[in-house]
């Protein structure tokens, strides 16, 4: 594959010949979506990787940290008590909605999104497969019990009814940077279910492994697609860039909408670099109107 050089445009728009062509590649239809967090930086929730990311201010929960640290784990959940109200306030943007409607039209067959903020779900998408989970969900890692993560917030509000600290912004995984002299005071409940289990977002955090279920039906989607739609994805780490890769493998044309470089950028055929709220609006005008 050749990859299609962005033209030198204002960044705020897209070149109208690049959307065309994308309009081009995705216009057979039977499109496969690959969203991450740059198509949710609209609704207010940040992105990792971009020119003002969080991972250049913030290092993110692992996996082998909250399985082992107690101490670690109790910071995780006081900071996301604080930070789940935003993302749970957060609302589907005009990239969501293009989407939803670009599957409402036919054109788009299945949906593959890295975020785990459920806007997808939120703007009318249908059969997303969430690769990384949901922040709408909990699981105990004793009984291994999934509950509605709204359920949690009314207990944890119910035993810590003055924590509640101001915070200006909230990471993607739905934690926000407290002070540490504010956490002690933090109050964590155990599983319901089985009354003592320590609860974990049902979430992959960095250095966990993806479900093998979901990255099974995520290449079957991929393998059976006209075409492979990645939005607002760095494709820094493999668990989305894997698809890239099995796309061009096997022929399947990939189109990208992007903010900044990507490490798919040589392997795919459409490339546009400018925000996906107005991109994505003028892919539904022309394609499904």
């Amino acid at each position: 594959m050749t990859a299609a050089v962005p033209a030198a445009v204002d960044p705020a728009t897209a070149d109208p010949a690049d959307v065309a062509a994308l309009a081009e590649l995705v216009g057979d239809g039977d499109v496969v979506v690959l969203s991450g967090a740059g198509l949710s930086t609209d609704s207010g929730i940040p992105d990792y990787r971009g020119a003002t990311g969080a991972l250049r201010r913030h290092t993110p929960m692992t996996y082998q940290t909250f399985l082992r640290d107690p101490r670690g784990r109790h910071r995780y959940w006081a900071r996301s008590f604080v930070g789940w109200r935003r993302i749970r306030a957060a609302r589907p943007n005009d990239g969501h909605r293009a989407v939803a409607d670009l599957q409402a039209a036919g054109v788009v067959t299945g949906v593959i999104t890295q975020n785990v903020d459920g806007l997808h779900q939120a703007a009318g998408a249908r059969d997303v497969v969430e690769l990384h989970g949901g922040l709408d969900r909990t699981v105990c890692l004793a009984c291994g019990d999934v509950a509605d993560r709204g359920e949690l917030d009314r207990r944890l509000r119910a035993v810590n009814p003055h924590f509640g600290p101001h915070v200006d912004e909230v990471n993607p995984d739905g934690d926000a940077e407290l002070p540490d002299e504010v956490l002690d005071g933090f109050v964590m409940v155990d599983c319901l279910a089985c009354g003592c289990g320590p609860l974990k977002p049902d979430v992959v955090f960095f250095g966990e492994t993806v479900p093998r279920d979901r990255v099974d039906i995520s290449f079957a989607l991929v393998e059976d697609a006209g075409a492979l739609l990645v939005l607002g994805s760095s494709l820094t780490v493999m668990s989305g860039y894997r698809f890239v890769l099995r796309a061009e493998k096997l022929g399947i044309p990939v189109g990208l909408v992007n903010l900044g470089p990507t490490r798919g950028d040589a392997k795919v055929d459409v490339r546009i670099d400018a925000p996906l709220g107005t991109v994505l609006p003028e892919l539904v005008r022309r394609l499904a109107a």
